[in-house]
């Protein structure tokens, strides 16, 4: 590489950071010439241990501009791709910001050998506090209605413990909550989908909120969800020969022992569909049948908080029981079929809406 050339492209980046905040009308300047930025990103091509140098660079350049009586940011920021792994994003740092998007070959893997995989803090501290007021309004709805059904949109099971009202759950809660449709399309959660699924294009099939407040009584037994899927002929077909389903779930309170936590048998995706019996969780006497693969010695219980996700699939065996804990223990379910894979009718107003992910 010739030292004149890449001279010319720092130079260059330079320059452009030194116009390129926003100034008062927005507008939009000259990008340096793509073959001044391409030489910037072959170094780590050619000389790896570079990369951090790089960035380095990138950050010594790329400041923000304060101008006289202000201090703007611009409406975009610098977005540079060094390979399918790896960016440098936002001025100030270097980012592995599309592997927290898109999944490894080994995630992938463990995600049909084990069943779940989890992401860590996927949703921040603002986005779940956002989240939760959502769920605040979803409550104050079911308070002011007497039995299940849909109401703004959405549809809420209600049940009785001790002659109190309980919410079982909220199906299509973005029927009634925008912001949790906003949540339900964001690439954090459809592109890792889209991988697994082998599809750019999902079905989303639940927005759900589950809520587990203390002692309310609401348990999920043992199950899987093709049992919630497939519910005969004409209902379901595997698209994609792997369950051609996938869903997420947002931590939005501290996920603990006692506090109803959800619980995982590792490997029981390697199964298939299994007879769980008809999983009536209605009933508080109901035992279901445990299939004989099934120990409960196997069952590994999920610790997580706030803003941390899993993603299981439809055949991973799992259950959740009581909300012991004196905190709620509520969660935001997303779920996602492959196209063609569903022949049922969900209720809910906008429910099983068609997301392209690209």
């Amino acid at each position: 590489m010739q030292p004149a050339l890449l001279l010319n492209g720092i130079a260059s980046l330079a320059q452009c950071s030194a116009i390129a905040a926003c100034g008062p009308n927005n507008k939009t300047v000259k990008s340096p010439d793509r073959n001044e930025i391409l030489t910037i990103l072959l170094l780590p091509v050619c000389f790896e241990h570079m990369t951090i140098a790089v960035a380095q660079m990138l950050h010594i350049f790329f400041q923000p501009v304060k101008r006289s009586g202000t201090n703007h940011d611009c409406g975009s920021f610098l977005h540079i791709t060094i390979d399918r792994n790896t960016e440098l994003m936002d001025n100030t740092r270097v980012t592995t910001a599309l592997s927290e998007l898109r999944l490894s070959a080994q995630q992938i893997d463990e995600f049909f050998a084990t069943g779940w995989i989890t992401a860590k803090a996927l949703f921040n501290a603002d986005e779940v506090a956002k989240i939760r007021s959502c769920f605040d309004d979803l409550e104050q709805i079911a308070a002011d209605i007497e039995e299940t059904g849909l109401q703004h949109g959405s549809h809420f099971v209600l049940g009785e413990k001790d002659r109190q009202k309980v919410i079982k759950r909220v199906v299509w809660a973005g029927g009634s909550q925008p912001y949790l449709l906003q949540i339900g399309a964001d690439r954090r959660l459809t592109l890792p989908c889209s991988q697994l699924l082998g599809s750019d294009v999902l079905e989303q099939l639940l927005s759900q909120a589950h809520f587990k407040r203390p002692n309310d009584g609401v348990i999920f037994g043992w199950h899987q969800d093709i049992q919630h899927r497939d519910k005969g002929p004409g209902t379901w077909d595997d698209i994609n020969g792997r369950g051609s389903f996938v869903q997420t779930l947002i931590v939005l309170d501290e996920m603990t022992a006692d506090s109803g936590p959800l619980l995982f048998i590792p490997g029981s995706s390697q199964w298939g569909r299994v007879d769980f019996g008809a999983h009536e969780y209605d009933d508080p006497d109901y035992t279901p049948r445990k299939p004989p693969q099934f120990h409960d010695k196997d069952a590994v219980t999920i610790a997580a908080q706030p803003g941390d996700t899993l993603f299981f699939g439809p055949y991973t065996a799992h259950a959740s029981f009581e909300n012991t804990s004196q905190h709620y223990r509520r969660v935001l379910i997303n779920g996602y079929a492959s196209p063609g894979a569903n022949h049922r009718v969900y209720p809910g107003e906008g429910s099983c809406r068609e997301i392209v992910v690209d």
